[in-house]
């Protein structure tokens, strides 16, 4: 991001994001991938979009048995209080993050997630 300051533009990091890793199925990311591609966003992006909609929802229906067994690691950035939301809310439901992800990723919406020019934005 850039931060306007006594009119010169100055390239600084955002301070609201912090790294993660996870393990998250491979064909949901590379699902994932190919939207991102088509709406001009990141996945990252996208995943926050779906876990927004999972932490405003009361209850998380999420079969443990059905876990994919393909999963693979990621690492990207989220907002740090969505991550945190997320991570209480999967210690209240008594599963693991990449769960939560994963039952997020359908109710993404892509004309509702940021768009990839969201990291050059100015403040």
């Amino acid at each position: 991001m850039w931060v306007n300051e006594n009119g010169m533009l100055r390239q600084t990091s955002d301070e609201t994001r912090v790294k993660f890793r996870t393990s998250i199925s491979k064909e949901i990311l590379e699902q994932l991938k190919q939207q991102a591609d088509q709406h001009g966003t990141f996945v990252n992006y996208l995943l926050e979009d779906g876990l927004k909609d999972v932490l405003q929802q009361d209850a998380i229906t999420f079969n443990k048995e059905t876990r994919p067994k393909d999963r693979i690691q990621y690492k990207t950035t989220y907002d740090k209080q969505l991550l945190e939301s997320v991570r209480a809310l999967a210690k209240d439901n008594q599963l693991y993050i990449n769960d939560v992800i994963e039952y997020g990723v359908q109710f993404i919406d892509v004309e509702r997630a940021k768009a990839g020019q969201y990291r050059y934005r100015i403040e």
